[in-house]
């Protein structure tokens, strides 16, 4: 199989014609143009924001073998989502509808040999196609639809390469065959273990950000170590809270699977990352487990006894932290830039979690400051 990419952009293109936002402007500062997303595929079947270029709207079978399938999107099935498109070899591929859509393969459909998705839209897609087994390291996985909803070029390729999916250009040409292919695109591999530690202020963004990088993944454990959304006697708990968790739940995927639990070293001694369950933990956050930590240990007076409990669990974490075989992203508050803590408790609290953000972050591969929505890579 072989695929002409004619255009890589959103359905206006990016920069979007009239458009003054601050990522249309970046582009065209930048020099940057990517026409609306149109692919070719063997000069066959050309497909895009405008519907299948092959006249129909359900399936259709074309001179040469070709098989064009219409698919419902996920999210609103009495639309399309995308297309499946199978070559006379035997090929597959896989094609959004446009911006937002999320194209839904039948049950018991056989692997994609390449598939371009909206990640901008929905980047879990890709986690979902993953864990039913239609996407895999063989499959090419690329971005379509690129447009102002990523802030800028940059950030595209960034998010691109930790859910190890390509970026093409306008005019690539992309097969089946590697060896034959042309154009500039970047492989995006990662190896394992992988450790990331994202810090920030509160609301400054930086859960969504660490779900945003495992938004790919076929395989996550939400480890939430704060208080659950009722009390510890079934009751209710602080409404605002439970608001915050809510919220929480319903931003990740459905499939993920959710553990409440302050043994962050046993989670990360059991994960097993690429060859076993879970292949990825997301960690939100440290700071509410040193929280709970110091309540366990009766640590918060600062007395020799419990501190030496807790000098010893957090010991027990970073140990973990550093012998993971997962793929593990951790959140943290970042706890210098607020004024001097007013209590001795409090004070304390800081001080922990200060210095054990810093050895979590000499052990990470990455660490990464989330301020406003803004991401700076902390090298």
């Amino acid at each position: 199989m072989r695929v002409l990419i004619e255009g890589t952009g959103g359905a206006a293109g990016w920069p979007e014609p009239g458009c003054r936002c601050a990522s249309c402007l970046c582009q065209v500062m930048d020099g940057s143009l990517r026409k609306r997303s149109t692919i070719v595929v063997d000069g066959v079947v050309r497909l895009g924001a405008g519907g299948a270029g092959t006249g129909g709207a359900g399936d259709e079978e074309l001179p040469g073998g070709y098989l064009v399938r219409r698919l419902a999107d996920a999210r609103d099935p009495g639309r399309t989502g995308g297309w499946d498109v199978t070559t006379p070899d035997g090929g597959r591929l896989l094609y959004p509808a446009g911006p937002g859509a999320m194209a839904q393969p039948a049950e018991g459909a056989r692997r994609y040999d390449i598939v371009f998705l909206d990640l901008l839209g929905d980047p879990a897609q890709l986690g979902l196609l993953r864990a039913r087994g239609l996407v895999t390291a063989d499959t090419i996985t690329m971005v379509a639809f690129a447009d102002h909803r990523v802030p800028s070029e940059p950030e595209l390729w960034r998010r691109c390469g930790f859910w190890r999916a390509e970026v093409p250009r306008d005019g690539d040409t992309v097969t089946t065959n590697r060896s034959e292919e042309k154009g500039d695109r970047a492989e995006t591999t990662r190896r394992l273990p992988w450790r990331v530690l994202v810090l920030g202020g509160a609301r400054s963004g930086k859960s969504e950000r660490a779900e945003l990088r495992l938004a790919g993944e076929p395989d996550v454990i939400y480890v939430a170590t704060g208080p659950a959304a009722s009390g510890g006697d079934g009751g209710p708990a602080d409404a605002g809270w439970a608001a915050r968790v809510a919220a929480h739940r319903a931003r990740r995927p459905a499939w993920w699977q959710t553990a409440e639990t302050t043994d962050l070293a046993g989670m990360l001694a059991a994960a097993r990352g690429a060859e076993g369950t879970p292949g990825a933990l997301l960690i939100d956050g440290i700071g509410t487990w040193l929280a709970a930590v110091l309540d366990e240990c009766g640590g918060w007076d600062g007395s020799a006894g419990p501190a030496a409990r807790v000098a010893a669990r957090i010991a027990g974490l970073v140990a973990a932290w550093r012998q993971t075989q997962a793929y593990v992203v951790a959140v943290s508050d970042e706890a210098g830039l607020g004024v001097v803590p007013a209590t001795p408790a409090g004070r304390l609290f800081r001080d922990e979690l200060g210095r054990l953000n810093q050895v979590l972050a000499a052990e990470s591969e990455e660490t990464e400051l989330v301020v406003a929505g803004r991401i700076f890579p902390l090298v």
